[in-house]
């Protein structure tokens, strides 16, 4: 398994922009592909984004398409999820996940991290 701790969540004005970060350790980090998830309470988890072992697949949910990127930096073992134009309704916990495909479905990740709060004010 991979051990994951996400970074960079916080407080931000609507329109406003924050970087996720998630950091791997133990496994070769190339080998696996990269998801971000969201919750907001009282709703279901949500697929933000996913991306391959090497970066050259990516995907998004709906809702994010045009504003979030998601990208890696494999050197560093560290995953990012760039936030821009943000609305209140971006508001959630968000979780970065490893697994071995890039998909849209959280059953397929074997490895979450503990969450990281993001907070978007109107």
């Amino acid at each position: 398994q991979v051990q994951l701790v996400e970074s960079g969540g916080g407080l931000v004005q609507a329109g406003g922009s924050l970087r996720l970060s998630c950091t791997a350790s133990g496994r070769t980090f190339s080998s696996v592909a990269m998801g971000w998830f969201r919750q907001a309470p009282g709703v279901g988890r949500e697929f933000v984004s996913s991306i391959s072992g090497l970066g050259r697949i990516t995907t998004y949910g709906d809702s994010v398409k045009g504003r979030f990127t998601i990208s890696r930096d494999n050197a560093k073992n560290t995953a990012y999820l760039q936030m821009n134009s943000l609305k209140p309704e971006d508001t959630a916990v968000y979780y970065c996940a490893a697994g071995r495909i890039v998909t849209t479905n959280p059953t397929s990740f074997d490895s979450w991290g503990q969450g990281t709060q993001v907070t978007v004010s109107s």
